[in-house]
């Protein structure tokens, strides 16, 4: 395709600028042209022909110069900095006129690729007038994005031509883990999990951090009674206890091959992210040191540890556009790495494919000595098709076979668990959209426990 023939094509498929006859335009020729071709029958000439068509095309011409000038129309963009993956968003579109003539008109936005919208968007504005488009925008993948043109065609009067203006409109927008679920905990960790139908783990009598005296109320443990508060204010009063503040967390986060399995929204990554935020509001919210390690064959991603909540925007900020890589990941090549880098005693939360993790025999020497100075957890995402298969009815024998050989990886993976579990390596899988509260929840019950 040559130069010019791609120029033109791109100004009907709504690039760069341009002036185009309608549809309109082309069946009012056809049709003036029909008349003139059956006028000859009846005696007319071919010089008349030439001049009537001549005629046609001037009369389209004048109506050309009855539409506003490209210079008299401006277009502005109002759309998020920062949106949530897999969230419905309004974007506007404010379209001025500043000429004295009316029109119709169609939008465009130059949206990426990955951006789910409705185009175009069709518009009416009175002279020297202004108004307002909306579109709906769902935005299913992670990253950074520029949005830098937009495509106007409006119409003149009879609606005979249309012209196309290119507004340059340069807008950056994030597009970050869906954060649902983390603002949940920080409005309240206990009714997040309550919500989620996770049950709720108590604190160890007496354990933790004095918190206050409150009034005791039904179900509160009668051992902690504050008898001499009782006796002055005449009411029974009991002690309150919180988990100890300032403990370290270090959540690790693989973004190796397996982590590329989708799900029913996303990937394995993509829940182990949401999971990793919501932990990560939850010991900010607690006062506790959080650092994050990202890896696939290398050390992607390192956040040293920090508490306060400006901690989760810098975490935020470096882990949003992490993406799974086509390598195996090294699980014993982190580890080591996490040995030299945290000194102090901390919970190391993994989120991986824990089928995967369990034949990396190569990992468990390191885990073995870390064991000895930190606590470990890993989580993971329950493979619901092997699960499905081990429910299904063998009303065949091939799916009597399909049935048994999910239970003989089901046998392996509890098997292969157990002798993890022996050195003290805890490991849990929960349904993806349960992960994030599984995995606040054995927060929470670890720090109310004191096993940290």
């Amino acid at each position: 395709m040559t130069k010019s023939s791609k120029s033109l094509l791109g100004r009907f498929l709504f690039q760069d600028k341009g002036i185009l006859p309608t549809g309109k335009l082309l069946i009012a020729y056809l049709l003036f042209s029909g008349l003139l071709l059956a006028g000859t029958f009846i005696g007319l000439s071919w010089t008349l022909i030439f001049v009537l068509n001549g005629l046609f095309i001037i009369v389209s011409l004048i109506d050309l110069t009855l539409s506003p000038s490209k210079k008299e129309i401006d277009v502005k963009r109002h759309i998020p900095d920062q949106m949530e993956r897999g969230l419905d968003y309004v974007v506007e579109l404010e379209v001025m006129n500043r000429s004295s003539l009316g029109m119709e008109f169609r939008i465009l936005d130059g949206t990426p690729q990955s951006f789910l919208t409705s185009f175009p968007l069709e518009g009416k504005l009175e002279k020297a007038s202004a108004g307002t488009l909306t579109y709906d925008v769902l935005t299913p993948v992670r990253g950074d994005y520029n949005l830098k043109k937009l495509y106007l065609r409006y119409r003149s009067s009879l609606g005979l031509w249309e012209k196309q203006k290119t507004v340059e409109l340069h807008d950056g927008v994030k597009v970050i883990p869906d954060l649902t679920e983390t603002k949940k905990v920080l409005e309240s960790a206990q009714q997040f999990l309550l919500y989620e139908g996770v049950k709720i783990r108590k604190q160890q009598s007496g354990a933790g951090e004095f918190s206050k005296i409150r009034n005791y109320v039904l179900g509160d443990d009668p051992r902690k009674i504050n008898w001499r508060q009782t006796a002055k204010l005449r009411e029974v009063m009991t002690n309150e206890y919180e988990p100890e503040h300032g403990k370290y967390i270090t959540i690790l986060i693989d973004c190796g091959r397996m982590m590329g399995a989708e799900l029913k929204k996303g990937n394995r990554l993509e829940k182990s992210l949401e999971a990793a935020l919501t932990v990560t509001a939850a010991a900010l919210q607690n006062g506790d040191y959080v650092s994050v390690l990202a890896f696939s064959k290398d050390v992607k991603v390192y956040i040293p540890p920090a508490k306060g909540m400006a901690h989760l925007q810098t975490i935020l900020h470096r882990i949003y556009h992490l993406e799974v890589d086509a390598a195996e990941s090294n699980y014993a090549a982190v580890l080591h790495y996490v040995q030299t880098v945290q000194k102090k005693r901390s919970l190391l939360l993994l989120f991986s494919d824990v089928h995967t993790f369990l034949h990396e025999d190569s990992a468990l020497f390191y885990l073995q000595r870390l064991r000895k100075q930190h606590l470990f957890l890993t989580i993971g995402i329950e493979d619901e098709t092997l699960v499905k298969r081990i429910k299904t009815e063998p009303v065949d024998s091939v799916q009597a076979m399909m049935k048994s050989m999910a239970q003989k990886q089901m046998l392996v993976k509890k098997r292969e668990k157990a002798k993890w579990e022996k050195q003290g390596l805890l490991m849990v899988e929960a349904r993806e959209e349960k992960l994030a509260a599984t995995a606040v929840s054995y927060y929470i019950d670890m720090m109310n426990r004191g096993l940290l």
